[in-house]
Order: structure tokens, then sequence, then C-alpha cells
């Protein structure tokens, strides 16, 4: 098991459409092996550039301990989810 950040921003929409995608990810890393050691939610913010004709975007990081094929599967369904403009998975450092 190894430890990785998962960030990812949300295209703006409603609060429960966003909770609801942000909820479709944490369940799919639980449903493969992986534990969320924390979540954080740092809200609506202001991009630096348009992505997809938006220029704001929920950010949300995942903390999480899973195995590499986890991460392969969640960055997968990240790339085909409408409603992520982007999103980056990170090995992390501590040990």
């Amino acid at each position: 098991m190894r430890k990785y950040e998962v960030i990812f921003i949300v295209k703006p929409m409603e609060e429960d459409a966003t909770n609801a995608v942000i909820e479709k990810f944490s369940n799919l890393i639980q449903n493969n092996g992986g534990t969320i050691d924390k979540e954080d939610r740092w809200g609506k913010k202001r991009l630096a550039y348009e992505i997809k004709d938006c220029t704001e975007g929920f950010y949300c990081l995942f903390n999480v301990t899973c195995e590499p094929a986890c991460v392969a599967e969640c960055d997968r369904v990240m790339k085909i989810t409408d409603e992520i403009l982007k999103h980056m998975i990170v090995k992390s450092d501590e040990e």
C-alpha cells in the first residue's frame, strides 16, 4: 500500500451535484481497496485560466492509501467524467 494525493477540480454546479461527484470518487477508492486518510474540500475558487468554458471550480484534495491499481482506476474514471475539469494524482512522500 502506498500513499497518494488526489486533487481534482469539479465543474461549478449546485452543492448537491458537487457533493455527489466527490462522493462518487470517495466510494470508487474505497470499493477498490483504498482508504481515504483525509478529505480536504477547499471550496469554489477562481481558475487561473479558463478550462472547458469555466472560470471557477470546486477544489477537493484526498490523501489516500491504496494500491497502484486503485489509482489507475481512479485516474481512468476521472478522465471520462465530464464534471471533472482537471485532476492530478501524485505519490506522497509520507512514510
